[in-house]
């Protein structure tokens, strides 16, 4: 059924047959020339259905949250009304579509660089009424629209889409030449079956790469719309009773051209900086940082030798799906990492009633096998002993025998979703007391006093807490590890430091000196 109605309206109605239940039986108008099909509604379709909507709402809230905070450009495109202008067609009715186009073009980021829009007016033959190169601005553009006048005599479908392939889209009025970042769409208004054939001439037009809407009203032919329109015929193919309600399709046509602002609406995943461009966007860092290969993170010391240690609860509480979402949010960890033979290094450990290395320190050196291991870890479950898991962290996951490196910075990263069955505190002090950064992450039934006796300090900067597993991607993109190589005081640059510091030191003793004897 192609009628077309809003979000609120078929909600309502939905909610009118969950309260007072379906008719007995009722004929729903189906598509012109089709037979009408006879439907009741049961309680779990209706559930579906608003599922269905709901999924849709959202989609559509955003789009439309963007256009109203002026977030919604449309993509260079050059866009080609067809409307049928044909005896059926009343001189009310022609306002009517007068009034749709100028609605839908006053969402349009209209200008010679932006959309260009063209009007083709056919009946038994075929004006071009509005070429892509005569108006530059909105407001000339809808001028030119109320001025069209209706033609009045036959339905020449198939010839005023030839005529928008061979004039409307050519670069003598105005076309741009054919180009991946440029669209070409033809949206075709009619009311009546044509009187010659569409079919192949619709087919050329889409092989041209033209993309077709085909709005039907009224009495239309339905199997023609269809014959004409791109695919999928879903989005392409529109049906309204009549002319009265043509508005109604406006706010499609407006969302269908919309480009939102990535960076803007918050769609994006740069870590610190987000650039837009039209329907995508680039990752940047702010002073002092550097973009990773990645593309998304920044590092504050690029290049800075680590070692990590994941130390992760695999008890029975996390639960199997849970534990598939802890690995995806240790790959978005290690993403962030430069993992290399020289800097960063990561061993991984599995705790629940007992502990077990996955893979130390000295296994991996890139990105790619270290991902495809921590995919391949296998799920543990029993108990809850964090406090046997940090020690054996401290003893052994850090030790030289293990991969660890001496005079490199250690970091470790602990993850648990519950209260730990053993005591935690001495071995959290011991893994400070050697120097060793550490983040705690909890999820669900995690005590947050345990998590802050675990991290390293300020507590506010290494340990997250998050209700809900699938909320970890926001802790991954919160968790820098941003450790800096102290000088070296045998390099020249900073041999040149510590020289400056001692002059400035030695002035002032000599001023207090001067001053003491004056």
């Amino acid at each position: 059924m192609d009628v077309y109605a809003s979000i609120d309206e078929v909600v309502f109605f939905l909610l009118c047959l969950l309260r007072w239940g379906p008719p007995p039986t009722r004929q729903w108008r189906a598509e012109p020339a089709q037979t009408p099909v006879a439907m009741t509604t049961t309680p779990p379709l209706l559930l579906l259905l608003l599922g269905l909507i709901g999924a849709q709402a959202t989609v559509d809230l955003r789009t439309a949250a963007a256009m109203a905070a002026g977030l919604c450009k449309t993509r260079p495109t050059d866009i080609v009304f067809i409307i049928d202008s044909s005896r059926s067609v009343r001189p009310s009715e022609f306002e009517q579509v007068k009034v749709f186009l100028a609605k839908v073009i006053e969402g349009l980021d209209v200008g010679p660089n932006a959309t260009r829009v063209g009007v083709v007016n056919y009946a038994s033959r075929v004006k071009n009424e509005v070429s892509l190169k005569t108006h530059r601005t909105k407001a000339g553009l809808i001028k030119a629209v109320t001025k069209i006048e209706p033609l009045s005599t036959g339905t020449m479908t198939g010839l005023s889409i030839q005529f928008a392939m061979n004039v409307a889209f050519s670069e003598s009025e105005g076309a741009r030449v054919k180009s991946p970042d440029i669209s070409k769409v033809a949206i075709i208004v009619t009311d009546g079956r044509p009187q010659d054939n569409v079919k192949e001439v619709a087919q050329r037009a889409r092989d041209a790469g033209i993309e077709l809407f085909a709005i039907g009203v009224g009495r239309v032919d339905m199997s023609t719309l269809k014959q004409m329109a791109s695919d999928p015929l879903d989005d392409h193919v529109d049906y309204v009773e009549s002319y009265s309600v043509i508005e109604k399709l406006t706010k499609k046509f407006q969302e269908a051209f919309c480009v939102s602002d990535l960076c803007a609406t918050g769609d994006h995943d740069c870590e610190q900086v987000c650039i837009s461009s039209p329907g995508s966007y680039k990752c940047a860092c702010k002073d002092g940082f550097t973009l990773m290969d990645n593309g998304r993170s920044c590092s504050a010391c690029s290049n800075s030798a680590t070692d990590v240690v994941f130390l992760i609860d695999g008890s029975k509480s996390v639960r199997p799906e849970n534990f598939e979402l802890v690995k995806k949010w240790i790959n978005q960890i290690i993403d962030k990492l430069d993992v290399s033979e020289a800097k960063a290094h990561v061993g991984l450990v599995q705790y629940s009633s007992s502990v077990r290395q996955e893979f130390p320190l000295s296994r991996f050196n890139n990105k790619k096998d270290l991902k495809e291991a921590v995919k391949k870890m296998a799920y543990m479950e029993r108990g809850t002993m964090t406090g046997q898991a940090l020690r054996y962290m401290t003893d052994n996951s850090f030790a030289a025998g293990q991969g660890a490196r001496p005079g490199v910075a250690k970091v470790g990263i602990v993850f648990t979703d519950g209260r730990s069955q053993d005591y935690i505190g001495d071995a959290a002090k011991k893994a400070k007391e050697h120097g060793f950064k550490m983040y705690a992450v909890g999820v669900g039934n995690a005590v947050e006093a345990e998590l802050k006796e675990i991290a390293s300090e300020p507590t506010g900067e290494h340990y997250f807490y998050t209700a809900d597993f699938k909320a970890m991607t926001q802790i991954a993109k919160k968790l820098q590890i941003n450790i800096c190589q102290e000088d070296d005081p045998c390099e020249c640059d900073s041999l040149v430091k510590f020289q400056k510091k001692v002059e400035d030191a030695l002035q002032a003793l000599t001023k207090k000196y001067i001053l003491y004897n004056a």
